[in-house]
């Protein structure tokens, strides 16, 4: 059961809340319509129910609030909108990353393919989908933690009536294995024909709770809808026979020529515009809507006092989603669904290449600035800023497509997730150095032949030093694109580290010195209670030449400050909500 008691929503400045005291219930078993004119509350109402937005009151699932349930995506399956994903990825590739985030086996994303009708489509792509398969593919996430209570945001919207047919089926199905279902529309006739209960708001307060029965028979009723360039006239005339024949018609003149008759046929009306030489280019019958405020007959209408200011209902905070069940699994499915990772690096690697002939052929640079493909001009070479891309479209991506926010609201800034993009990008980053090396070194051996590729005495070192460049862009552009929440942000940070952090280093490097490193090796075996071996000395030394270089350097200052405002940012939101 889903229930939903004094929800409020915060006011904007001087305005009304948009969700005023609101309570109702939404009985398991049973399909539930919201029902409201556009603006009258009803999104709001989801999203205070969801504790995306903040206000008071309070929302249970079953007998809990969603912040106090292990894992939603299992009790709560949510659709608001549209689809959130990568235009790019394939409708499978969707469903397998959302599996990792809910906690579930890949082999769902199958079965809900199934039952949504896509299992044809597994391979389309998320940008080519029409309306109806984008509510299709927004309903198989919702369902794929098999939850108790599914929530909707008017998903039959922009549906044809044959698909229509098809989601309200799919929801009843649900509802008769004994879930909860409850979704927001603002077509009276769909809530009279789809939903077992329907619970109307108007301007954000509770108008009516009432059985689909008492609803059909309080609240809806035939008329004849009349469109004619002469309105007034027809209006007229009409309101004049009924008061003549002491017959209850309700004549009501609307926008565009459209008039709205109330206790008359279309035969009726079509023989008055005859007799009396109105044109009429439209008759139909209808069932229509008498308006929110006006109160069955019955007494049903749900008349309730307004809140005492003594005992107001506990607040609701927003909270920030939750991150993926499988943080590893969700980053890797996350990055490999796309074709950007693959082209980044395909292109990273040519250029590579192509760079590297072209410094081999001058004859003036070094062997391992011609293996890295790194000219004196350019302030980084193709792998490293490559690989800062890569680590600035890993969060990037999360922020302009957020598919862990389809129904929890932001983006995770969770440790277990940050640990999984490090170490993913990590592993790119390297595999994308040693592949430039690689073929950098073939491309050299296949134009000058294999006297010109020699192993130089300090290789390690240098093998150190190119992997903890491309790691360490890898991580500035990652942690910057978090921080800032766009992919420019992280690229400016990557190229922020050469270009201004690079000069500052070198300058300080410069100033002259009074104190010098020597013996640290020996200093900090003394300080460890365990005993280093020996060959510590020469590991120490090595990384402490490392980070003295000055890209080095500039890459451990930028990443411990991007480092400190993730963390930050991260507390502050945790203290916040």
């Amino acid at each position: 059961m889903l229930q939903a008691i004094g929800l409020t929503s915060t006011p904007r400045r001087n305005a009304p809340p948009a969700v005023d005291d609101l309570t109702f219930e939404a009985p398991p078993g049973r399909v539930t319509a919201l029902l409201g004119a556009p603006g009258a509350g009803k999104t709001a109402a989801l999203r205070l129910m969801l504790e995306l937005d903040s206000g008071r009151g309070v929302a249970y699932f079953r007998g809990r609030p969603l912040h106090r349930i292990a894992h939603p995506a299992r009790e709560v399956g949510v659709l608001l909108g549209d689809v959130p994903g990568h235009p790019s990825r394939t409708v499978r590739g969707q469903l397998r990353m959302l599996c990792a985030a809910a906690g579930t086996p890949v082999t769902r994303a199958d079965e809900m393919l199934e039952v949504v009708g896509l299992a044809g489509l597994g391979d389309q792509r998320l940008g080519t989908l029409s309306v109806g398969m984008d509510r299709r593919l927004g309903l198989a996430s919702a369902l794929l933690g098999d939850p108790h209570t599914l929530v909707l945001d008017d998903p039959a919207e922009g549906l044809s009536p044959r698909e229509n047919s098809w989601l309200h089926g799919l929801l009843r199905a649900h509802a008769a294995q004994g879930g909860t279902v409850l979704y927001a529309t603002a077509d009276p006739k769909e809530a009279a024909r789809t939903a077992d209960r329907v619970v109307t708001l108007d301007a954000g307060r509770l108008v009516a709770d009432q059985d689909v029965t008492d609803f059909a028979r309080t609240r809806l009723r035939p008329r004849v809808a009349v469109r004619t360039p002469h309105a007034a006239r027809l209006a007229a005339v009409v309101s004049r026979e009924a008061r003549a024949a002491r017959r209850s018609v309700e004549v009501i003149p609307e926008v565009n020529g459209r008039v709205t008759v109330y206790g008359s046929t279309c035969a009726e009306i079509g023989d008055t515009a005859f007799r009396h030489g109105v044109p009429v280019h439209q008759l139909a019958d209808e069932i229509g809507d008498t308006g929110p405020a006006a109160p069955p007959p019955d007494g049903t209408e749900a008349h309730r006092p307004a809140a005492d200011l003594s005992e107001l209902p506990p607040p609701i905070r927003a909270r920030p989603a939750r991150g993926p069940l499988r943080p590893l699994r969700y980053e890797l499915r996350r990055s490999l669904g796309v074709r950007t990772t693959t082209l980044i690096m395909a292109s990273v690697l040519l250029v590579s290449a192509a760079l590297s002939v072209l410094l081999a052929r001058t004859g003036g640079t070094p062997l391992p600035r011609a293996l890295a493909a790194w000219p004196e001009v350019l302030p980084l070479p193709p792998a490293a800023l490559g690989a800062g891309i890569l680590g600035a479209l890993s969060f990037g991506d999360e922020f302009r497509y957020p598919a862990l926010a389809a129904g929890r609201g932001t983006v995770p800034r969770r440790i277990g997730l940050l640990l999984a993009k490090l170490t993913v990008t990590a592993g790119f980053a390297l595999l994308l150095a040693a592949l430039t090396v690689v073929c950098g070194a073939q491309c050299l051996r296949l134009f000058y032949g294999p006297e010109l590729i020699t192993v130089p005495a300090n290789a390690f070192a240098l093998g150190a030093s190119w992997a903890g460049l491309t790691v360490g862009c890898a991580w500035a552009g990652l942690l910057a694109a978090g921080v800032f929440r766009v992919t420019g942000a992280g690229i400016a940070a990557v190229l922020a580290v050469p270009v201004l952090v690079v000069p500052l280093v070198q300058k300080v490097f410069a100033a002259p010195s009074a104190r010098s490193v020597t013996g640290l090796p020996g200093r900090l075996r003394e300080l460890a209670w365990w005993q280093l071996p020996q060959e510590a000395d020469r590991w120490v030394l090595a990384v402490a030449r490392l980070v003295a270089q000055p890209v080095g350097a500039a890459l451990a200052l930028s990443l411990s400050a991007l480092v400190c405002a993730y963390l930050f940012t991260s507390l502050r939101g945790k203290v916040r909500w």
